[in-house]
């Protein structure tokens, strides 16, 4: 991808994040343009030190550029604008409203940005071609293992039936796809939809469970472990998921005609999973464990009376099981970082960020 320009979204994110840091570190010469919006869904600070860490590494590649943009991609007139000027090969659209339960109680974020947001960058990308310029090579965006709701069928593959979210936040989701399909036949456009597992890692989503754990242990307060315990999730590190975007962002769909004379959508979902789920309880272990051997929490914690088994959240699923077999076929690529590795990185940096 050495000389592409990179429209990525969602940059100050954990995902975005990280893709940009491996983009300069894996790259000869790469230009990245990125926007996000900084909202304050959670810690901003966070956020702010993920940029300051791009534009230290940036130091080190002369030879690539990073173009940051606060904005919003729900705002239409800035998309084009930035599309326009940059004329991205590659669109990375990982910018949504995330989160379950959130979508509960705050669904005019999910409308906003999961909705138009979304479709602003699918229009951006269909009038890239105007006036016979190249435009956009390949869309990669992010979908969610949410999707696949209240599916008994496990492992998740891509081929299933995903017709019954039960949340708002996978219904979004899942109106992305067909959005996206729907632009790839209108308009050949090639696009990629990668559904995540459960991401975790260092620098991550405060949100996410193992990171409001920690800050709630280390405050002395009680953990609810959801399902009695009874979930299984298939966390995904982080390192892996930026290898797997990387991947998919090489290959984009052919474009093919059919037998009727047109265009074929040149369209493609994978699941990026670890493959390999992991009983909530034995989750909670091993993350207490390694805090313990990073020494964020004393050797002598009680955790037994910091945990406390309640049921099922609305929205929850009890599993998540990602069937990669396409993923592997198609690049050579499957996952496989351990948990207890995962979780001794995450935890050997929340000491270096929170307790320094």
């Amino acid at each position: 991808m050495s000389d592409n320009t990179i429209f990525a979204t969602d940059v100050a994110g954990f995902i975005g994040f990280n893709l940009v840091l491996e983009l300069l570190n894996s790259e000869e010469s790469v230009n990245i343009v990125g926007i996000d919006n900084m909202n304050d869904y959670y810690d901003v600070g966070i956020k702010e030190w993920r940029l300051a860490e791009i534009n230290k590494e940036l130091a080190n590649h002369p030879d690539s550029s990073w173009t940051f943009v606060k904005g919003s991609i729900s705002d239409k007139v800035l998309i084009d604008k930035l599309f326009e000027e940059h004329k991205p090969d590659i669109v990375v659209n990982l910018a949504a409203q995330a989160g379950v339960r959130y979508s509960i109680t705050n669904p005019d974020a999910y409308m906003e940005s999961n909705l138009i947001g979304f479709y602003n960058i699918l229009e951006a990308c269909r009038h890239s071609y105007d006036n016979g310029e190249k435009g956009v090579e390949h869309l990669v965006y992010a979908s969610s293992s949410s999707v696949y709701g209240s599916n008994k069928k496990v492992p998740y593959s891509t081929e299933d039936k995903v017709d019954n979210p039960v949340s708002l936040y996978a219904a979004t989701k899942k109106s992305n796809e067909l959005m996206a399909h729907a632009y790839s036949k209108l308009y050949n456009i090639s696009s990629t939809g990668l559904r995540f597992f459960t991401v975790y890692g260092p620098a991550g989503r405060p949100d996410m469970a193992y990171f409001g754990f920690t800050n709630k242990l280390i405050k002395g307060e009680s953990i609810e472990i959801f399902n009695y315990g009874n979930c299984k999730r298939d966390f995904t590190y982080i390192d892996d998921i930026v290898e797997g975007i990387i991947k998919v962002m090489q290959k984009p769909p052919q474009k093919k005609l059919g037998e009727d004379g047109l265009p074929l959508p040149p369209y493609a979902i994978y699941n990026i999973g670890n493959n390999h789920p992991e009983n909530l309880l034995d989750f909670v272990t091993i993350l207490q464990e390694e805090l313990v051997r990073a020494g964020v929490l004393p050797e002598d914690y009680d955790f037994e009376s910091h945990k406390k088994l309640v049921p099922m959240q609305p929205g929850d699923v009890p599993v998540t099981y990602a069937d990669t077999s396409a993923l592997e076929r198609d690049f050579g690529f499957k996952p496989s970082t351990s948990l207890r590795e995962g979780l001794r990185k995450f935890a050997e940096w929340y000491k270096e960020y929170y307790l320094k």
